[in-house]
């Protein structure tokens, strides 16, 4: 009877030290996981902020000088329509692209979505293996 004590305790101690081990792998990898979302995610943001601006200046540019190109054209029949017509376009233009961006940030997806969905799984898994 004493030879299977230290053995049964052995065996106990090295499943619970094997579980230890699993479980911190298991949380590396997730934090691995995230480690790797958050790079991707700024690179992304970055490239897309420089993008967006470049072409918010360069289509703010252009449509500055097509309006006054257009003013100019008929400067002397139909200066005065012509100046109502492109602010009222540049106006609904606008109003357009600020509905769409609010649209855009109201159902943008969640942050880390795949991360916590990995997560979950792994909470599942654990919690039916006890």
């Amino acid at each position: 009877m004493p030879d299977k004590t230290p053995g049964v305790d052995k065996g106990l101690l090295a499943s619970l030290t094997t579980l230890a081990a699993t479980l911190v792998a298991i949380a590396l990898t997730r934090l691995d996981l995230l480690s790797s979302d958050l790079e991707e995610e700024r690179a992304h943001l970055l490239s897309l902020l420089v993008l967006s601006l470049a072409a918010l200046f360069f289509l703010g540019l252009g449509v500055l000088l097509a309006a006054l190109l257009l003013v100019v054209v008929f400067w002397d029949t139909y200066r005065l329509p012509v100046l109502a017509v492109l602010t009222g376009l540049f106006l609904v233009a606008g109003i357009t692209a600020w509905r769409i961006a609010l649209h855009k940030a109201r159902t943008k997806p969640r942050f880390f979505a795949a991360s916590m969905s990995e997560l979950l799984k792994d909470r599942q898994q654990l919690v039916s293996h006890l």
